[in-house]
């Protein structure tokens, strides 16, 4: 059976589908080397067993074949892949074979999908998924789960498509398979891609990178590559996008898997498009467009179409530009894609101005701005989206454990009246003594359910605090920059700045950008740390790679004010922690240090043995902070603001979660300052021994 992996397309992004061959059938030679052998092979275990003395159309091992050979040509021909399925679910139910009826009704699913019909798609899925759970087939689940899942984000129902991802991932570890967690972990990510949450969505690509490590698979850990470097290209990380897409493209030529290959083909000439190299980006987009020719895959097709058209109007070959262009526009036309006719609308606008056809220029450009309107309001709402349907889905977990817990206290009373009852008839000093005991377990069942409410109210009280202060940021430190944005666009659109006048304010828009996603990043990972309980997991961490990364990371904003950043880190100093925090934590504190340093100054990082531990300090050369400031910043639940020395502006969420982080890894995290000289961040973080390398 194949596993699909599905994700999501975007107009910056094509990511393509995983395909993973698990074995459906025993004898089935999976040769990874050559696709077209796995499809001779089952073609010729079909006529084999057909020519069979005493052949039945309800062999299973037959139906498993029809099956097998559907999904193979899934991408080479769908008509195929419609035709063998529609016989497959014939047979099964003629036979009664339900794991062929529900291997069945996925492939149907997959055609619909591929069709861009997502009502029929999200029919033949949830069809699949009841069918699977009255089995209990735990393969079928998962594959129905994340086919389902990825079909409503496909339909963009993103709240429906993380739901069931979640719930896939519990799943996927109720049942310890590492391969779905990773397929289903991708797909998460991938939801931060359709939002241009691109930092959010590396952090869940590490998380995949690690399960691939440990499954041992180089075709699953260069389909994730593939898809990383399109993430890459799309962040104009060239050099890391480059170096991922040739990487898998060194595995795909090996084996001979040619859908990927087009894919990471496609993704090279995406790469050097965004260089503007254009003949080079034309160069691996043909070759990826020779590979298509024999595959049947629309949606793989949207973004190459769009990167042609985009390469040839950069060399000024306007016809060939119009003509892939307008096959790009038939093609999302008819899959129902608006980011991919919103792409095409603009390429083609650009064209017919070139070609002073103002009328058909005009109709483009219309066509352009309604579909950006439209997704422009779509993607305002989709972080708050994400954000709700988590808690919305952690309460329908603890819901049911409520729901559980409730119904395990009704049978244990069930059971001691009976006992009770039983032991009536036997003897009066029992049931005294019997009833003393069941006296005693209600008192402490009482005492637990006391304890449990109170424990339920301050989860309540904590979670309507979080709520208070999220919405308190997102009142008072994104909707003025995102107002004054929208402000500053109207006064364009109606003529009261001229042109060269809203250009002076593109620095300033720039900074405020900035501003938004760093307030973004800091307020999704507070606001998880607080709703859900961030789970810390120490291992041996190198502090020098955390903090040159930072320092890359960072460089740019250092440069804008001519500031010097400077890590005095020893080599080889080693931590135990977990990695992700430590680097959330060393991220924002250099930040700040930059925030309010004035131009010309310094940030210096080192770090000191003191004793069990490593004493991390970041110095600069700022305008420091007085007593007051400094017993206020790590407060709980501070929201004390500050502008920076160029007006930057921070949500008072960064040190709060600094020193929840470094407290969740056993340090501890304090400051030093004079005003006009500068301020020191010291914390502290347990220093790596052979005993917890062992223990990892």
């Amino acid at each position: 059976m194949n596993i699909v992996k599905t994700y999501f397309l975007t107009l910056s992004s094509l990511l393509k589908k995983h395909l993973l061959i698990l074995g459906v059938a025993l004898f089935v030679p999976i040769q990874n080397n050559a696709q077209q052998n796995v499809k001779d092979s089952l073609k010729e275990q079909l006529h084999i067993k057909r020519s069979q003395p005493r052949f039945t159309t309800k062999d299973t091992l037959y139906i498993d074949l029809i099956n097998a050979l559907g999904n193979e040509m899934r991408f080479y021909n769908s008509d195929s892949l419609f035709k063998l399925s529609n016989q497959a679910l014939e047979l099964s139910k003629s036979s009664d074979y339900k794991l062929g009826e529900n291997k069945a009704l996925l492939g149907l699913g997959d055609y619909y999908s591929d069709k861009g019909a997502h009502k029929k798609g999200i029919t033949y899925y949830k069809k699949a998924l009841s069918l699977g759970k009255t089995t209990k087939n735990q393969e079928l689940i998962l594959k129905s789960q994340n086919n389902l899942a990825g079909e409503y984000g496909y339909k963009g129902d993103y709240a429906k498509a993380l739901i069931g991802y979640l719930e896939g991932i519990d799943l996927a570890k109720a049942y310890g398979d590492s391969l779905m967690l990773s397929v289903m972990s991708e797909n998460i990510a991938n939801l931060y891609i359709s939002q241009k949450d691109y930092v959010q969505a590396l952090e869940f690509y590490k998380i995949v990178k690690k399960i691939n490590q440990e499954i041992g698979n180089e075709i699953y850990s260069a389909e994730t590559m593939s898809n990383i470097a399109s993430l890459y290209a799309d962040m104009g990380q060239l050099d890391y996008a480059m170096y991922n897409v040739n990487s898998s493209i060194t595995v795909f030529e090996k084996l001979e898997i040619m859908d990927w290959l087009a894919f990471a083909y496609q993704v090279k000439g995406k790469t050097y498009l965004k260089e503007n190299k254009f003949k080079w980006a034309i160069y691996w987009y043909s070759q990826s467009e020779m590979l298509h020719k024999n595959l049947d895959d629309d949606r793989g097709r949207i973004d190459l179409l769009n990167g042609m058209a985009e390469a040839y109007f950069g060399l000024k070959q306007d016809d060939i530009s119009e003509r892939y262009a307008l096959e790009a526009f038939e093609v999302s036309d008819k899959l129902q894609f608006m980011e991919g006719k919103q792409k095409c609308a603009k390429t083609l606008y650009k064209i017919h101005k070139n070609k002073k056809n103002f009328a058909a220029s005009l109709e483009y450009h219309e066509l352009y701005q309604r579909l950006s309107d439209s997704l422009s309001s779509n993607e305002n709402k989709k972080s708050l989206t994400l954000l709700e349907t988590k808690m919305e889905h952690q309460k329908q977990k603890q819901d049911l454990i409520e729901v559980n817990r409730k119904q395990l206290a009704q049978q244990r009373n069930y059971v001691n009246a009976a006992l009770a009852i039983l032991l009536i008839f036997v003897v009066i000093t029992f049931l005294v003594r019997r009833s003393e005991k069941i006296q005693k377990n209600l008192n402490t069942e009482l005492k637990g359910k006391t304890t449990d409410l109170e424990k339920s109210e301050q989860e309540l009280r904590d979670i309507n605090r979080t709520k208070d202060k999220l919405f308190s940021i997102i009142g008072h430190d994104l909707r003025g920059p995102i107002g004054a944005f929208q402000g500053l666009l109207k006064l364009f659109k109606e003529g009261d700045i001229s042109q060269s006048e809203f250009m002076e304010y593109i620095p300033k828009l720039r900074h405020d950008i900035d501003h938004i996603s760093f307030t973004l990043n800091n307020l999704l990972t507070w606001g998880h740390t607080q709703m859900n309980g961030a789970v810390t997991k120490p291992s041996v961490v190198g502090l020098e790679s955390i903090v040159k990364d930072n320092i890359h990371l960072l460089s740019e904003i250092a440069q804008n004010k001519s500031i010097k950043l400077v890590s005095q880190i020893p080599t080889n100093t080693l931590v135990w922690s977990d990695s992700d925090q430590i680097d959330i934590v060393i991220r924002n504190l250099i930040s700040n240090a930059l925030k309010f340093t004035p131009k010309n100054g310094m940030v210096t990082i080192s770090a000191q043995e003191k004793g069990q531990y490593w004493q991390v300090s970041i110095r600069d050369t700022g305008i420091g902070m007085d007593a007051k400031t400094i017993e206020r910043i790590f407060a709980l639940n501070s929201n004390h603001t500050t502008y920076g020395t160029n007006n930057e502006k921070g949500t008072g969420l960064g040190l709060s979660l600094c020193k929840e982080m470094v407290e969740k890894n056993g340090g501890s995290i304090w400051a030093e300052s004079l005003l006009r000289k500068g301020s020191t961040f010291h914390f502290t973080v347990p220093r790596a021994k052979k005993s917890y390398r062992k223990t990892g």
